[in-house]
């Protein structure tokens, strides 16, 4: 077997390992941020865990640069 049909295969075990250690670290990252912080949303206060306002700024940094990304391409 050459390397380019070697190659191929190693690429889906490479995601699976990658996956399979940001699950890991997400999941450590929620279980050490289960107490509840306030946070203020322009005028109201808003109490839920730590966790779900770092998942929330997540998605949020996610859609921006997703954003961002197609703005750029669009502009070219």
């Amino acid at each position: 077997m050459t390397d380019e049909q070697s190659a191929p295969r190693k690429r889906p075990v490479f995601r699976l390992v990658a996956v399979g250690i940001a699950g890991v670290v997400a999941l450590i990252l929620v279980l050490q941020n289960t107490d509840n912080v306030e946070t203020r949303l322009l005028f109201t206060t808003v109490t839920m865990p730590r966790a779900v306002l770092l998942l929330i700024t997540f998605l949020l940094g996610i859609i921006v640069g997703l954003l961002v990304a197609f703005l750029r391409k669009r502009k070219q």
